[in-house]
């Protein structure tokens, strides 16, 4: 009888030499049955984290250096390799291929794949999703036979942590990323959206690259710091509960493990998960996590008055938000321009935040160029910890 394989892979990477990715991956993928699905002919779209123009070692983006390890991997297979993403911004041909030559894309050319060039559209119907039933994707994913999901481990202003199933938000193209925040203030729906996301691709492999990962005032603005590690798993929201360990967050802080637990696709701890390696060596207990006070939304049923007052004053004293550090912006007002719900107005060249209108949906904190904008948490909540 065959042992079971196991939810999650996690093993040493110890930096983005060649050699040193291709043999991780290799290690990783091996006790889920490595890349014996892949057939020559294949059309394989690796989907990427892309989100902004930052240079590999920002830890802001997917490491090309893992990426052309993993595309050599599936190119001596005979696949036909696609790499691509969605960031923030424009969804076009001129600035897509600005990000891929600032995060070091170009280099996937040589290794035996291509970066997408499809900036077209296609409309989804999924009537089976929680919240999300339309919405509009990347069209460069039809055709695919399958997708891979190569993300990054970073923290997140809204949701914690993002990492595999949050990086699946980057097949809505990228000006309509803040209509989705718009349409989904609530953390447990925004949530839910991305586990809508994930269920509607099914990724056929979650790879993470947590060798050099971001904490602090992630997803972009935020500070590298070394774990050396790569996780791999068949479950994008298995290896994110794992992921959340790593870096010293619980499973109820992360609203995209409770909206998996919902659905009952993760089990209610990491310790009833088949984890081959041992993620306590990597784990880093002083990482500079963002710490939402968004948990308190999934507890309760909110059906009484006592409970709707409680979630109200919860929601009030511990929610974090955006504030800007006005000695660090420039005022260029891509927070202003990126706001959903245009919450921001400029004045005297500074942002300044009607906090009745604001969703605390923190793209002006992931997007702003100059990382002058950041997660604030009350005092309460800072007290309570």
């Amino acid at each position: 009888m065959s042992m079971m394989r196991p939810d999650v892979v996690i093993v040493p990477c110890a930096d983005y030499t060649e050699g040193e990715t291709r043999a991780a991956l290799e290690r990783a993928l091996a006790p889920l049955g490595g890349l014996d699905w892949v057939e020559a002919g294949m059309r394989i779209a690796v989907k990427v984290n892309l989100v902004t123009f930052a240079k590999p070692e920002k830890a802001a983006t997917t490491h090309p250096s893992l990426l052309c390890a993993l595309v050599r991997l599936l190119a001596e297979r005979g696949a036909d390799v696609v790499v691509g993403d969605s960031p923030g911004g424009l969804y076009n041909a001129a600035y897509v291929n600005r990000v891929y030559a600032a995060t070091g894309m170009r280099e996937v050319e040589q290794a035996g794949g291509r970066l997408n060039q499809n900036f077209e559209q296609s409309a989804a119907q999924y009537p089976q999703g929680k919240v999300c039933r339309q919405f509009h994707y990347t069209a460069w994913l039809d055709g695919a036979d399958a997708v891979i999901n190569l993300c990054k481990l970073k923290t997140h202003g809204m949701m914690a942590m993002t990492c595999g199933a949050k990086n699946l938000f980057g097949t809505i193209p990228g000006t309509m990323k803040p209509e989705y925040h718009f349409r989904y203030p609530d953390p447990r729906d925004f949530a839910r959206m991305i586990v809508d996301l994930n269920e509607y691709f099914k990724p056929r492999l979650t790879i993470v690259d947590a060798v050099e990962c971001m904490e602090g005032n992630g997803p972009t603005g935020g500070t590298p710091r070394h774990m050396g590690a790569l996780l791999a798993a068949e479950s994008p929201h298995k290896v994110d509960l794992v992921c959340a360990g790593l870096i010293g967050l619980k499973r109820e802080e992360v609203p995209t493990l409770e909206a998996a637990l919902e659905r009952e696709l993760i089990p209610s701890s990491e310790s009833e998960l088949r984890v081959e390696g041992d993620p306590a060596a990597f784990a880093i207990p002083d990482f500079q996590r963002i710490t939402t006070g968004n948990s308190h939304l999934f507890t309760g049923n909110g059906k009484s008055l006592f409970g709707r007052v409680e979630g109200f004053v919860m929601g009030w004293a511990l929610s974090q938000r955006p504030v800007v550090k006005k000695k660090e912006c420039v005022g260029c007002g891509e927070c202003r321009d990126i706001c959903p719900a245009k919450a921001i107005t400029m004045v005297k060249q500074k942002p300044r935040i009607d906090r009745k209108a604001c969703i605390r949906c923190f793209c002006c904190q992931e997007f702003c160029p100059k990382s002058a904008m950041k997660v604030h948490r009350t005092l309460i909540a800072r007290l309570l910890d």
